[in-house]
């Protein structure tokens, strides 16, 4: 995001006639370099094999040039596998199946920040959901919340098992219909994209017939039609940016659900006199998925009264010269920067974080700082491993990609990319919990505050 501001602040200040006649020429000559319009094809049913071995070509050039984790295409021979998946292109008969080839192929990275998604003329064709929401909890796959009217009407709540896809075991179904596509970087990010984020999607126009198992045993066979993903989020309505309530003992209970905006911590911020009357607080970042660190920092900056340090990057240098040579190529690092304090803000009481695999990305930078800062406990679950910047990518048929370019690192340069940021004090959902509506986490980490 600082980059983002920098080169705003620089473009305000170079005024004049020229410069704005001139911009968009430059640019997009500079697209024929990186971005040609000629390998960004608008959706076709079934684009021509020269596009898709193009596409291809393009996807594997960029990652092999770009991807931050070397050792990880040195370690899967990525030319290797570049021309195991020319004749899987080449046999496949639809734009839509050219797709799940690209995915598959992208998920072998295993990096949450470097996907292939189709475009929007797919959505519905590949990645249409049931109205619910999906969990897996003590290695069974449990309804969290639904919102299909029918379905409830047949008896499914939240707790209630789902046992058999289409007749098949649930987990069978899972890791060969769902898990060969999915790109994460650990396998708690893994977990909830295969039995949450991305269960059960699929063409709107199929409806998956689903064996439920209720907390009293008896199991029903219910079809769960499909949804666009506009009708999903009208009929699932989300997590608002910010909540606040008080819990018994004068606790603040703050949840910020995104950094995707600045309405999350700009709610904290407005909302801080009546969060500092209280004797302790707890932030739960278990719904996060990330989106602007410096939104998280903001929140940050009132926990304390001193400089802060975020976490340390590095990104790759390709010099040709020195390829040419046999010299090494090390990466350039970036150092670990201060955020200063609020200065008006601060809240001097005890603090908890509650941390999931869904906390994600900008949340987990908020973690990293949180952590260094010493300024309470973790409390939950490890969170999902993956941060970064990626590098957006036109692919032909209307499809994007994303290419993680930044490795990030604690401060000291310690990896948590791939592994998680783990909680001090250990708390997990489990079925009984799910199914009574207990927060396990929530009364875990108002039991360490108690300490």
């Amino acid at each position: 995001m600082v980059r983002h501001i920098i080169a705003a602040a620089v473009l305000a200040a170079l005024s004049g006639a020229a410069f704005a006649q001139d911009a968009k020429p430059a640019e997009a000559r500079e697209a024929l370099l990186f971005d040609s319009p000629a390998l960004g094809s608008p959706y076709r049913e079934n684009i021509s094999e020269d596009e898709k071995i193009a596409g291809l070509s393009k996807f594997w050039s960029e990652v092999k040039y770009n991807f931050v984790y070397v050792d990880k295409l040195k370690e899967l021979d990525w030319d290797r596998l570049y021309l195991e998946y020319l004749p899987k292109v080449r046999a496949t008969t639809s734009t839509a199946d050219y797709y799940r080839v690209l995915m598959e192929l992208c998920a072998k990275l295993q990096d949450g920040h470097t996907n292939v998604y189709p475009g929007p003329e797919l959505r519905n064709a590949m990645m249409a959901r049931p109205l619910m929401k999906t969990q897996l909890v003590e290695g069974r796959v449990l309804v969290r919340e639904v919102f299909d009217p029918a379905l409830r009407a047949g008896g499914v709540v939240p707790g209630s098992e789902i046992v058999e896809v289409d007749g098949e075991p649930v987990v069978a179904y899972a890791q060969r219909e769902i898990a060969p596509y999915v790109s994460a970087s650990t396998q708690q990010d893994r977990d909830i994209r295969v039995y949450g984020y991305q269960f059960l999607m699929g063409p709107r126009d199929k409806a998956p017939r689903l064996t439920f198992r209720h907390a009293d045993g008896k199991t029903v066979k219910l079809e769960a039609k499909r949804v666009d993903a506009e009708s999903f989020g009208k009929a699932a309505g989300g997590n608002p940016p910010f909540e606040l309530r008080k819990l018994p003992g004068n606790v603040s209970y703050v949840a910020l659900n995104s950094f995707g905006d600045s309405r999350a911590a700009d709610a904290f911020l407005a909302a801080f006199d009546q969060i500092a009357a209280s004797s302790a607080l707890i932030i739960d970042l278990r719904n996060n998925g990330g989106g602007n660190s410096s939104e998280g920092w903001r929140v940050l900056a009132t926990l304390t009264d001193k400089p802060f340090a975020t976490g340390k990057w590095a990104t790759r240098q390709y010099l040709p010269s020195y390829r040419a040579w046999k010299r090494p190529m090390p990466d350039f690092e970036g150092k670990p920067s201060d955020r200063q304090p609020d200065g008006k803000r601060w809240f001097k009481g005890p603090v908890a974080v509650l941390t999931s695999g869904a906390t994600y990305s900008a949340a987990e930078d908020f973690m990293v700082a949180y952590e260094g800062m010493g300024r309470g406990p973790i409390v939950g679950e490890a969170t999902g491993g993956s941060t970064g910047q990626p590098l957006f990518i036109k692919l032909p048929g209307g499809g994007v990609a994303r290419i993680c370019t930044k490795a990030d690192t604690y401060p000291d340069g310690r990896a948590w990319v791939g592994h998680g940021i783990q909680p001090t004090v250990k708390a997990a959902p489990t079925v009984a919990d799910l199914r009574r509506g207990r927060d396990t986490v929530l009364e875990a980490a108002l039991a360490v505050l108690k300490e």
